[in-house]
């Protein structure tokens, strides 16, 4: 397969990366503590830790870790926002030698247990405002310690306003009780006392276990390696150097981390990448408080911004956008779903600089394919493959096809997962004999080696950029005593991209919307949840009984 794309490549971007230059993640980040230790790692609501406060931190907490007897190998989760403890619990797992499990924190208890069970993890760091869902099933997982981190925690005598705010005033804590556990900071003063023992690290050990629902509904551990970090991270370098280059005016990048950064992309792009390059990330606990966000974003000259089209849109659209430092701003990486062309263009106009699109997956570490950093203007493609990244778009005969014909996206490359966790009969599904993973994804590639996403083979709906399997809506819906049948399909959405539309037939004719949105509260998280309810007498199914959803969405039938 000729690599068509890397004559479009912008100057100084290399065809290939190096993944062997770091062993581990592990040792990218200990470079960086090393070599930036006086600088601002990460900032959060006012307070800022140095990259050598981030490298003691880290040590003491995986210390101990590691004086709990936990093996190496083990998983640990961490379930919180956007706060200063996040970076400091994912160097401290990795450096102790184990594997950082990333939940969302709005996680219902149903969806938790499920990821705890799966993972495996025997040690979880969460947030006090979520420790009530953990205690709802942590008795039916593997977990045996649990640090409990506040707000205030890294915060000095502001924390204590802080926590008093947050459990007093917002009331955004509800009553839990954990018995056993330990406080972050406890954690760490107790740490201080024990030996942290250096872990030798492997391009092969496992580094985080990402959830995604894959091809199919059932949420599935993505397994990526050390070196499918590394890579993703040194690609993602490579891509946005030529915007860097040549800048001596900016003595340090700072990078906006408003995604959070138990996604992916927000774990390589704002949190890997910003430490590997001696940035500053600021981070946003809550990005749907927009006048919050842009308070805290306040006095900082932006560098970097990745986001998803949502939130492009709605920082667009608030009064206070005009405040923002955006003098120095260099990229605006798009990604998670389609950047609009309507919001692609009105930020330029504001800010000078294009949003830049791309396109990954969990199972990808994310990035796959990118615009160029030096474009001015907006292209509705997802970009081209970044260095050492093959891209090959296939029929279902699993053979290439030509340029301009609409195929399955195809990815090979050092940052794609070694499988699913446990999974070999779902990783065999998505793997070609010649070591490609297959996306899902429905794409075109034009004769400058430019994607374009044409379609999705799979059902899948995506709200703000996270992935939504109907299948997990549908096994969740179905188990409601009123339901006889019912779909779920991604339909158009202003704010959100798509949103989920139920189709129900009823079993019980006074069952009502109102009945099942309250339903799905309780056992799906927010973004999951269906927006809008359609009842049918019937639903169209093919021939052999499957519901078809496509026709549903369509709007065929």
């Amino acid at each position: 397969m000729e690599k068509i794309w890397l004559k479009s490549y912008p100057p100084g971007v290399p065809a290939e990366i190096d993944p062997t230059r770091y062993a581990s993640v592990t040792a990218l980040l200990e470079e960086s503590f090393r070599e930036h230790r006086a600088k601002p790692a990460f900032a959060c609501m006012g307070k800022q830790i140095a990259y050598g406060e981030l490298d003691a931190l880290s040590r003491k907490l995986g210390g101990w870790f590691q004086s709990k007897g936990i093996p190496r190998g083990a998983r640990i989760a961490i379930m919180m926002p956007n706060v200063l403890q996040y970076p400091v619990g994912i160097a401290a797992i990795l450096r102790a030698g184990y594997v950082v499990v990333n939940v969302n924190p709005l996680y219902t208890p149903r969806e938790l247990e499920h990821q705890l069970k799966d993972s495996g993890a025997e040690a979880i760091i969460i947030l006090e405002n979520f420790a009530v869902t953990l205690q709802a099933i942590v008795g039916n997982t593997s977990v045996k310690h649990v640090v409990v981190a506040t707000m205030g925690d890294l915060m000095g005598a502001k924390g204590l306003i802080v926590n008093f705010v947050v459990r007093k005033v917002k009331k955004m804590v509800p009553a839990w009780s954990l018995p056993g556990h330990i406080g972050f900071n406890d954690a760490v003063a107790e740490g201080a006392r024990q030996t942290f023992k250096p872990v030798q690290q492997g391009p092969d050990d496992v580094a985080f276990l990402q959830y995604t629902g894959g091809t199919t509904g059932v949420a599935k551990g993505a397994t990526l390696l050390h070196r499918n970090l590394v890579s993703n991270v040194l690609q993602s370098q490579a891509w946005l150097d030529p915007a860097r280059a040549n800048r001596s005016d900016i003595d340090q990048f700072v990078t906006v981390v408003a995604l959070p950064l138990y996604h992916v992309f927000a774990l390589t792009v704002c949190g890997l990448l910003t430490i590997r390059t001696g940035g500053l990330g600021v981070l946003i606990p809550n990005p749907r408080d927009i006048s919050g966000m842009i308070k805290a974003l306040r006095g900082y000259a932006i560098t970097t911004i990745p986001a998803v089209n949502t939130l492009y849109n709605a920082l667009l659209n608030s009064p206070e956008f005009s405040r923002l430092d955006f003098s120095k701003l260099l990229v605006a990486n798009g990604g998670g779903m389609a950047v609009q062309e309507a919001v692609a263009k009105r930020w330029y106009e504001r800010t000078h600089t294009p949003i830049i699109e791309g396109y990954g997956l969990s199972e990808t570490a994310p990035c796959v394919t990118c615009n160029p950093a030096t474009v001015t203007e907006y292209s509705g493609t997802i970009g081209l493959p970044l260095p050492s990244t093959e891209v090959s778009i296939r029929d279902d005969e699993d053979n290439e096809v030509p340029l301009g014909r609409p195929g399955e996206i195809c990815i090979r490359g050092p940052q794609v997962m070694a499988g699913y966790w446990n999974r070999p009969d779902e990783t065999a599904k998505v793997m070609t004999p010649d070591g490609f993973f297959k996306s899902g994804d429905v794409g075109v590639m034009n004769d400058k080696g430019y994607v374009k996403i044409v379609d999705r083979k799979k059902d899948m709906i995506l709200v703000s950029g996270f992935n939504v399997y109907p299948n997990e809506i549908e096994d969740v819906v179905a188990k409601h005593p009123g339901v006889f049948e019912v779909a779920a399909v991604g339909v158009p959405d202003e704010r959100s991209g798509e949103a989920v539309k139920l189709f129900i037939v009823k079993k019980d004719p006074a069952l009502t919307d109102e009945d099942l949105f309250s339903f799905c509260k309780t056992r799906l998280t927010g973004y999951k949840r269906p927006k809008l309810i359609e009842f049918r007498t019937e639903l169209p199914k093919s021939n052999v009984g499957k519901i078809l959803r496509r026709e549903l969405r369509d709007g065929r039938v």
